[in-house]
């Protein structure tokens, strides 16, 4: 039985896990709050798991307390770390490969996001890729290959001109031309899924030239896969 002080023991590690799993805040050059500390997020992840494992592992073994803080830290803290480490190392590639395309990347929690602006991807009122688009795209493709272990979602917008049906519809088509093209280019379509979100989540004011053309643009979302195993953790 557990006693009183052991259930608190136990309340405290599942806050701290709880912790380890909320999102970081980042601003939108995709630099962490409290960067500077150079704390790495899998470290971060990853340490304040092993609190939490160390905690419940010395409450649990009641009998030797040093044993069972060991392994409780040991597996919590590599549970912890999983996809964060994984996000962490392509992340640091994407930001490589992306570097002085045009092509934004975004860092929040353990999801990464490109934004792909208008400028690069698509002529006006045209779902056929430009050809400024071609070589962040070969680079993303070379990415999404060599970390295959992600749920993409690829989004398409546009600016608020127009009727929101002729919005829609080509922000579908440009979704769906860049998810076609990534698998042209050998990225496996069993994770990956296309939408149009026309006018829908501005960025920038619709009200001037420089607004609208913010807002025209492509994002691709990477997620770990639910289910999918990383470093022994289940998404």
């Amino acid at each position: 039985m557990f006693t009183k002080q052991r259930l608190i023991i136990v309340a405290t590690a599942v806050a701290l896990l709880s912790g380890c799993a909320s999102p970081n805040p980042y601003d939108n050059q995709g630099q962490a709050d409290g960067g500077s500390t150079g704390m790495s997020k899998t470290a971060k992840y990853g340490g304040l798991g092993a609190l939490a494992g160390a905690l419940a592992g010395a409450a649990i073994s009641h009998d030797n307390r040093g044993k069972g803080a060991l392994i409780g830290a040991a597996v919590v803290g590599a549970s912890a770390a999983g996809y964060g480490y994984y996000a962490d190392q392509q992340e640091k590639k994407l930001r490589a490969s992306m570097a002085n395309t045009g092509v934004e990347v975004q860092r929040q929690g353990d999801e990464i996001k490109l934004i792909m602006p208008g400028n690069i991807t698509f002529a006006t009122d045209s779902a056929n890729i430009a050809s400024s688009f071609y070589q962040p795209l070969n680079n993303l493709a070379g990415s999404l290959k060599e970390f295959s272990q992600n749920q993409i979602e690829i989004v398409g917008y546009t600016d608020s001109t127009g009727s929101r049906q002729h919005n829609m519809d080509l922000s579908q088509r440009r979704a769906q031309s860049v998810a076609t093209y990534l698998t042209s280019q050998g990225v496996s379509g069993a994770n990956l899924s296309a939408r149009g979100a026309g006018p829908d989540n501005p960025i920038a004011s619709n009200g001037d030239v420089n607004g609208r053309a913010q807002n025209r643009r492509v994002e691709v979302n990477l997620k770990a896969i639910p289910g999918q195993q990383y470093g022994g953790q289940q998404q």
